[in-house]
This record gives C-alpha cells, sequence and structure tokens, in this order.
C-alpha cells in the first residue's frame, strides 16, 4: 500500500562553502519530499529520472535507505541532474543547475490517495506536459499537492512562467510556496495577496513560508500563522521541502487526504491550520539544523514538537 506518489527530479546538490572542500548531497526538490515522507513512515513512490553515473547510484541509495519506491518512465537514462549550491556565511542557498526533465507519458503500476509534484519537472519542457497530464489524470481518484519552487536561472520571464505555475495551481487541492517564489512571480502583489489570488484558482489550502518569518496558512474562510521554530542554523537546503513532507504527514494523520477528504480539507479551522504549521515548522528546523536535505525521522519530529 502507498500512501504518497510524488513526481519530480532528483539532483545531485554539490555544496559549496567558503574555506571548505565541496560536500555531494541528494538533492531535487521532490525528491526531497519523498525521502521527507519516507523518514516519517510513510510508503511513498518517486516517479523520477536518474542516470546511471555514480551521482545516479548516491541518490538512489538515499532514497531507497527512507524506503521510497522509485518509478521511471521506461527509458533509457540520461546523465542524473546537477546543481552547485553555494553557501554564503549564514548558510543561506544559491543555485547553480545542470539539469533537464524529459518524462515521457507514464502507465503507473502503483497508485496512491495523495499525489505531490512541482519544482522544475512542472516547469521544464519537453517533460512538464507529461507531468501535467498525468496528475490531471490522478486526481480524479487523489488529492494533489504543489510546490512551485521557482528556479529564476532555467526558467522563463516571470510572465511566461506565471501562467504554466497556475496551471499547477487549479490542478491541486494544497499549494505550498515561499514569499520569495511568490515575490518573482508576482511582484506587485504582497504574499497574503498572492495567496489569496491562488484559493481563486481551486485549492482548498495554500500555505507561505517566509523563513525566519514564519509561515503562513489559509484558505477561503480561515488563516494562521505561525513562528518559526528556534534553530541553530548549518544551512538552509530543503527546509521547505521538510516542510511540504511534514504538512502531508500532518494532514494525513488528521485524515485529510485523498479524494473522499475533498470536503473536509476545505473546511480546516484556524487551530487546525496552526497545529499543522508548527509540525511544519518544526521538522523544517531540524533540517536547517544540519548540512543538506536531512529531514527528520518521525522520532525526532516527535522530540522536536515535545
Amino acid at each position: 500500500m502507498t500512501d504518497f506518489l510524488v513526481i519530480g527530479e532528483c539532483v545531485a546538490d554539490i555544496v559549496r562553502t567558503p574555506g571548505r572542500p565541496d560536500v555531494t548531497h541528494p538533492g531535487g526538490s521532490p525528491a526531497n519530499v519523498a525521502y521527507g515522507l519516507g523518514r516519517l513512515g510513510h510508503p511513498t513512490a518517486l516517479l523520477t529520472q536518474l542516470g546511471t553515473d555514480g551521482l545516479g547510484e548516491l541518490i538512489t541509495a538515499h532514497l531507497r535507505s527512507a524506503g521510497v519506491e522509485l518509478l521511471t518512465d521506461g527509458r533509457p537514462p540520461a546523465a542524473t541532474p546537477s546543481a552547485i549550491v553555494t553557501l554564503d556565511d549564514r548558510g543561506r542557498a544559491d543555485y547553480t543547475f545542470d539539469i533537464h526533465w524529459s518524462l515521457a507519458p507514464t502507465a503507473l503500476a502503483v497508485t496512491a490517495p495523495h499525489v505531490h509534484f512541482g519544482s522544475l519537472a512542472a516547469l521544464l519542457a519537453p517533460g512538464a506536459e507529461a507531468t501535467a497530464a498525468l496528475v490531471a489524470e490522478l486526481r480524479a481518484g487523489a488529492t494533489v499537492s504543489y510546490d512551485p519552487n521557482i528556479r529564476p536561472a532555467l526558467l522563463a520571464s516571470p510572465t511566461e512562467v506565471r501562467a504554466r505555475v497556475e496551471r499547477c495551481v487549479a490542478l491541486s487541492d494544497l499549494v505550498k510556496a515561499s514569499d520569495e517564489d511568490l515575490h518573482w512571480l508576482y511582484p506587485d502583489r504582497s504574499p497574503e495577496q498572492a495567496a489569496a489570488h491562488w484559493l481563486t484558482l481551486g485549492p482548498a489550502l495554500v500555505l507561505v513560508t517566509r523563513g525566519g518569518a514564519g509561515a503562513l496558512a489559509v484558505t477561503r474562510d480561515a488563516r494562521a500563522e505561525g513562528p518559526a521554530t528556534a534553530a541553530e542554523v548549518v544551512d538552509t537546503v530543503g527546509a521547505g521541502d521538510s516542510f511540504m513532507s511534514a504538512t502531508l504527514d500532518a494532514l494525513a494523520a488528521r485524515a485529510l487526504l485523498g479524494a473522499a477528504a475533498r470536503a473536509s480539507l476545505r473546511s480546516l479551522t484556524g487551530a487546525t491550520l496552526a497545529a499543522v504549521l508548527r509540525h511544519a515548522g518544526a521538522a523544517a528546523a531540524v533540517t536547517v539544523s544540519r548540512a543538506g536535505a536531512n529531514p527528520p525521522d518521525h522520532r525526532e519530529l516527535a522530540a522536536a514538537l515535545s
């Protein structure tokens, strides 16, 4: 039984810190979410593309260590995507990419009550169309979450990308974005205004992460804000993805995922939203306290929440 199906890219993050040797970490936003869900005890499958090179072997072993099942479109693999992650003296990350996404139409042998997708797999041609078509097909029997995880260096202008992002938002029940994502997409709107706009496109819930300023969750009828959980920051790599996987973990624990739960997801109270934000914020705090996209397992998260 698979709880979650995640669709999207894997990326080898080659981390550069001033005065230190490079360190390679398995990454890619969707892959990080799948790994985080696996660490939290959820049977999870990831539809992705990986090469047979050393970086691909590293990522494969990493994902399988969390119990993640790897799925492909059946085509011969290309080189594993990579990113140079340069950290400043405060641990903030800047990215340079060598990434491709060419997913073909795929018949899946697994089903799940919830589908998560996003990042470059939802925006990069030629595979983005196949990704969107598959999500549209699957949402009849599953709830859907989406994280745009904008990477401007690999994308066209905000005007062109905005239409693709909004198409993905309209396919989704739950959307998470950072305030930086929203500022790039909607420079003339506040994050709150952008979130309100997305709610008009169809999702039940929109979450906005704001770094040290905490996070915001809004539905059409409820709203909650959560402060950032205190942490000694090593780096911020994977923090948003850990927030996403823990959000899904919290909603699953409340039976708020799956097609039958759509009405309940639209009726969330402010108190429930606040509890979800606390759960997700604690997971992100654990992640930033150690190097790379290294989210907590269920015991570490329980300890962080205690």
